[in-house]
């Protein structure tokens, strides 16, 4: 089973329907989804704070504990769309490392990003959005320590020993819409990531161009299964 946790927002909940489909669509193996909605984590008492652009900003960091601390889980932002198979992302897991990740070099130069949201900018940027996590030797991430470390702890993984622990993502999965030159061809990467905010958003509906009809052409297909 692939156990895959994707982070739930309030304000972005049609994106995560979106992924959640384009996930199920494509793969070939079972898989489990489940939403990081951090009121419904009992133990995540931390509140949010005022440069948190998201729900999921630091709940992410209890996918370990809910998965007992057990094999490997994937976490990734609601605002993403697969494209392909989540089993090839899934065989990429190396136990020589604690976490996988596609590691963007990703400096803003912008000052705000989607609805306004202050835009954060720090070594690691995006690292976090999509990982592959080594429950077993996240040990680290305890209830506590994720509700009381800094963000930029937390994001710039200061739980674990130093970066030799942190194994790279490969295939162009984790494309930045917008932020990085499109893929060539179009079709090449295995997942979007609107991470200045997608075409959910009214003032956003053509963010990446073709891309963005894409989005809600996989909105469309989706939606068929609720008619």
């Amino acid at each position: 089973m692939i156990n895959v946790y994707i982070g739930y927002d309030e304000g972005e909940k049609v994106a995560f329907h979106v992924l959640s489909e384009s996930i199920r669509r494509h793969a070939s193996e079972p898989v489990s989804i489940t939403p990081i909605c951090y009121s419904q984590i009992k133990e995540f008492t931390r509140e949010k704070q005022p440069n948190q652009s998201t729900d999921f900003a630091f709940s992410r960091f209890m996918v370990p504990y809910l998965s007992n601390y057990k094999g490997w889980s994937i976490f990734m932002d609601c605002d993403m769309l697969c494209r392909a198979d989540i089993t090839e992302l899934w065989n990429q897991r190396d136990n020589k490392y604690s976490i996988m990740c596609v590691q963007h070099e990703h400096i803003p130069g912008e000052l705000k990003k989607f609805q306004g949201e202050v835009q954060s900018s720090y070594p690691k940027k995006n690292w976090s959005s999509l990982m592959l996590l080594n429950c077993s030797r996240c040990t680290k991430l305890t209830v506590d320590y994720v509700n009381s470390a800094s963000g930029l702890e937390l994001h710039r993984f200061h739980w674990l020993e130093g970066d030799h622990e942190i194994g790279a993502i490969q295939g162009g999965w984790n494309h930045l819409v917008d932020v990085q030159a499109p893929p060539e061809p179009l079709a090449a990467s295995p997942m979007l990531h609107w991470t200045l905010g997608g075409p959910w958003f009214r003032e956003q509906r053509t963010m990446g161009g073709p891309l963005a009809a894409e989005w809600f052409s996989a909105r469309d297909d989706a939606m068929k299964l609720w008619d």
